[in-house]
């Protein structure tokens, strides 16, 4: 059977999650999570529906890819298929030609897993790899211990704190509590969890989404911000531990982020809350 690019509509959304849920692996590369979905979501599923692109051969999702803007492919591969020639070849073809609309005219990035032929095929036909992103991951086999400060798990009444918090940990971030209604409406959010961290005063000064891609399987923080009028505080180290506790508590067996390798900061924030560095990873980009 030949490989079929599809985009799967809003009914077809939850069969995608569920590829994506059951690709994650302990010790496998990082990929595309359904968390990476689910937070997408807060634009609505209509708008999710049609960033998400799906590869197929006789009725199975092969691989899953997420347009995250115009010019980015996030690409999630089936684990026995990363090395799978045709679906490798096809995918090399529908993102390089603007008219199978998946990528368009211009400077684009693929991300795709480390170790997928796809990689391969794209830097043998003149892709380039772009700046390096660190993924790091923590072991939830054993109990995390307490944060050191106050946490709460935010439900709808209190989603204006959740995205308030946002907003000040992000510069061009247009997260509101009406997004995050429709975040918790997809269903990647069943499995999920925003996290909001106080200090001695009361204030809202960190938060973070936890996205579980169900029992024994890796667990995603995505994303974790700290408030700008509170940082160096060890604020971040502590809402992210407070993240690999509500991921254990999910049923996760790790806890994987991934932030760009210059984001030095970050990167010791993670390290500094039991996450472990692994290899660091590139995207494949295409000039324009």
């Amino acid at each position: 059977m030949a490989i079929v690019l599809d985009e799967p509509g809003t009914d077809g959304l939850s069969e995608v999650v569920g590829a994506l849920r059951e690709w994650q692996r302990d010790g496998a590369p990082v990929q595309l999570h359904p968390g990476d979905l689910g937070w997408f979501w807060r634009f609505g599923d209509e708008a999710t529906a049609a960033a998400v692109r799906t590869w197929s051969r006789d009725g199975r999702i092969l691989a899953a890819g997420l347009l995250d803007g115009a010019g980015l492919l996030r690409l999630a591969i089936a684990p026995d298929a990363r090395r799978d020639g045709e679906l490798a070849r096809r995918l090399v073809e529908d993102v390089s030609e603007p008219e199978r609309g998946v990528l368009g005219e211009g400077r684009v990035n693929v991300e795709a897993p480390t170790g997928a032929l796809v990689r391969d095929l794209l830097f043998g036909a003149g892709w380039k790899a772009d700046e390096p992103w660190t993924p790091l991951r923590r072991d939830l086999t054993q109990p995390v211990k307490d944060p050191g400060v106050r946490i709460e798990v935010i439900g709808p009444e209190r989603a204006h704190v959740r995205a308030a918090v946002q907003r000040a940990s992000f510069d061009r971030s247009t997260f509101t509590d009406e997004r995050w209604r429709a975040m918790a409406a997809g269903s990647p959010y069943a499995e999920a969890r925003c996290l909001v961290a106080y200090d001695d005063q009361g204030d809202a000064v960190a938060a973070v989404t936890v996205w579980s891609a169900g029992p024994g399987r890796p667990g995603l923080l995505e994303p974790m911000g700290v408030h700008r009028e509170h940082r160096g505080h060890g604020y971040g180290r502590a809402i992210t531990v407070a993240a690999a506790a509500a991921l254990r508590e999910l049923g996760s067996s790790s806890a994987v982020v991934c932030t760009p390798s210059s984001n030095v900061a970050a990167v010791a924030t993670y390290e500094s809350a039991g996450f472990r560095r692994l290899p660091e990873t590139r995207d494949c980009y295409r000039d324009a």
